[in-house]
């Protein structure tokens, strides 16, 4: 488990001033990736058009390049502005298996200063279950504060 009270200080520390949703979500995944073992891929994806995500900066194994906010957990991370929290990807009604390892995964939206969501926070296992209630919310708490001044 990640500390995530150091985590956010560090992502805090590392874009303080930053506006641009690019740089900080690759400074984003790039920090995520590296605190936890039980994270194999993290990733933003962008809404480039309606209903649309396209992959964004991220570390791991090469992802999926576009997803319907009518497909997958990302998508319906997207489309509801809900935390996907996915013990069991196969148990996922129409979960995209851009790697064929993933067990679980844990998507965030991810919203702009105005409310908008601008994407979702992609984080895949190789562990069945990875992930837990304590990590959407710290995590969720690091992107709200981190995506305010977008």
């Amino acid at each position: 488990m990640p500390d995530y009270p150091t985590l956010a200080a560090t992502i805090r520390a590392l874009t303080q001033g930053e506006t641009d949703a690019v740089s900080l979500m690759a400074t984003v995944a790039c920090e995520v990736h590296h605190s936890d073992d039980r994270f194999n891929w993290t990733g933003f994806y962008r809404v480039t058009a309606p209903e649309l995500l396209k992959i964004g900066p991220y570390q791991g194994g090469h992802g999926c390049l576009v997803i319907p906010f009518a497909k997958g957990v990302c998508g319906a991370a997207a489309r509801t502005g809900q935390v996907q929290l996915v013990p069991d990807v196969d148990a996922f009604p129409g979960h995209i298996a851009c790697a064929s390892s993933t067990r679980s995964e844990l998507v965030l939206p991810v919203f702009d200063g105005s409310g908008a969501v601008i994407g979702v926070f992609d984080i895949d296992s190789d562990l069945p279950a990875a992930f837990t209630e304590q990590d959407a919310e710290a995590l969720a708490a690091i992107l709200s504060e981190t995506f305010a001044g977008v």
